[in-house]
């Protein structure tokens, strides 16, 4: 292995060991007793220090051994994890990123030699030799040595089980799977109306093979939603800090898995919410006293699979939205008229949250307050083909709910028919145009008959409305959603119930064809 092979892998293990250590710091400071959290600490920077000697990189070294140090006396009893020693220590974790961000870029480590924080290192080291020794904490049992380790160190069981793939290659696998999905479709409509039994045979196994690679591939594209979650914990605590606020971050469903481009386009919304959240969502822990609640705030994260698509949920219990407040902000702003503001329900008005350039911030700080932020937010997550809702009781706190489709790479579709019109000039070659529904939105199909089956569509106020079930679906007749006027030929109603957000309605089309 070469020197940027070794290098390209250093800067791999650093990396995904760094978002693990910011979690881990924020943990130890909750449970600095804990014996097994603050070996895991060290282990990491200590990994780092040792590799960094042996590549050459004396100021990654040199910050690493400091913090390692102070680490050590942790670990030894012979000091106590104060929250100013936490800062310090995620302080080197920030500028050990900042190297390795260098090192990747350019090749070396940069100008910089952080003598500022290299002092402030030495001296919480020094501290530490003045000061009296605490209890320490309970050493780890003795271990018998392997006679085998003797022959030299063995490799992991899960480093043997386990590949790095560059994302490039995994994004072409993918690209050919949906290719080959599309050739199967094609052989399968082709073969439905043969009679050579070999054929049909081939192509149902051609079926079973296509389906198995494209859950495979997919599946090597899956990351778990934690890879996201692991920095957070970190975000809330230097929030917390600054805002003079305490916070509990609880997590729920860490493990829920969605596709890597989904966790890419979700990592930024999230980020932008949580911090929203710890700004101005979750009081300071006096106005919390004062109002009857625990000094400290939550904050739950949750995720969870449903019907196709991934929920997350992100949810405090602070001062909640003042819909009031939002209405007379629209009122000001010219949005709405003040007897549309009275008639508006509370759902509606906070709607306007996700307006560009809305803000009912009394103050400006530097993580909101200038109206840009939550429109961005809502944009990205649709652009995915997500829903934003948001939920909000004053006092009681403010929950956002983020629905996005597991993957965007394959998406299974309904395909829907409108016949040639007569208003049309050029011929449809009696096929029709077709048209695809994404089945993550299909509820049902319903089929009207005759003149009894169109006489079940009623009007109000020249909407037309099914009753299915004891209840109105609103209708839309997708002929007119893109002006191609009416055959008026048909006699048959084809009804395609869909879902969109909330919402259910149903779509008219001439004919449904497969899928």
């Amino acid at each position: 292995m070469d020197d940027q092979e070794v290098i390209r892998e250093f800067l791999i293990e650093s990396n995904e060991s760094l978002a693990r250590l910011d979690q881990e710091m924020v943990e130890l400071e909750k449970r600095p007793q804990d014996p097994q959290l603050l070996a895991s600490v060290f282990r990491t920077i200590h990994t780092i220090k040792g590799t960094c000697g042996f590549l050459g990189f004396a100021t990654l070294g040199g910050v690493t051994h400091l913090a390692e140090n102070i680490l050590s006396q942790l670990r030894e009893g012979k000091r106590e994890l104060t929250p100013e020693l936490v800062t310090l220590i995620l302080e080197t974790v920030d500028v050990v990123k900042t190297v390795l961000v260098a090192i990747e870029t350019t090749g070396h480590e940069g100008p910089e030699d952080y003598a500022g924080l290299h002092k402030r290192l030495e001296a919480a080291c020094s501290l530490a030799a003045t000061a009296t020794p605490v209890e320490a904490s309970p050493p780890a049992p003795a271990v018998s040595p392997d006679p085998e380790e003797k022959t030299g160190p063995k490799s992991s069981s899960i480093a043997d089980s386990t590949i790095r793939v560059d994302v490039v290659l995994l994004d072409k696998l993918m690209n050919l799977v949906g290719e080959l999905v599309l050739a199967r479709n094609q052989i399968l409509q082709f073969t439905a109306h043969q009679e050579d039994s070999t054929l049909n045979a081939t192509s149902q196994r051609l079926n079973l093979i296509t389906t198995e690679l494209q859950e495979g591939v997919m599946k090597t594209r899956m990351q778990p939603i934690g890879v996201v979650w692991n920095k957070l914990p970190r975000v809330v605590r230097d929030l917390a800090t600054s805002f003079g606020k305490q916070i509990h971050l609880e997590m729920e469903g860490a493990d829920t898995e969605l596709d890597k481009t989904i966790i890419e386009a979700i990592k930024d919304p999230l980020t932008h919410i949580v911090r929203n959240c710890c700004d101005h969502g979750i009081e300071k822990p006096e106005v919390r006293v004062r109002n009857g609640k625990p000094a400290y705030g939550k904050l739950i994260l949750r995720a969870f699979h449903e019907g196709g698509q991934v929920n997350i949920e992100i949810a405090d219990d602070g001062a909640g939205i003042d819909v009031q407040a939002l209405k007379n902000k629209a009122v000001q702003k010219g949005l709405i008229r003040l007897e549309q503001a009275e008639r508006m329900t509370d759902r509606e008005a906070l709607a306007f949250i996700f307006l560009a350039g809305f803000s009912t911030a009394a103050k400006i700080t530097s993580v909101s307050g200038r109206g840009v932020g939550m429109d961005v937010v809502k944009t990205n997550i649709e652009k995915i083909g997500g829903v934003v809702e948001l939920v909000s009781r004053l006092g009681e706190g403010t929950t956002l709910k983020l629905k996005i489709p597991l993957t965007l790479a394959i998406i299974p579709g309904l395909v829907v028919t409108l016949w040639e019109r007569r208003s049309q000039p050029r011929k449809l070659q009696g096929i029709g145009e077709r048209y695809v529904i994404p089945q993550v939105s299909l509820l049902e199909l319903i089929r009207l008959e005759g003149e009894s089956g169109k006489r079940q569509i009623e009007r109000i106020h020249d909407t037309p409305f099914y009753r299915r079930r004891g209840s109105l679906l609103p209708l839309v007749y997708l002929a007119d959603v893109l002006k191609l006027g009416s055959t008026g030929e048909s006699n048959v109603v084809n009804i395609v119930v869909l879902q969109a957000e909330d919402r259910q309605f149903g779509l008219v089309v001439d004919g449904i064809s497969d899928t």
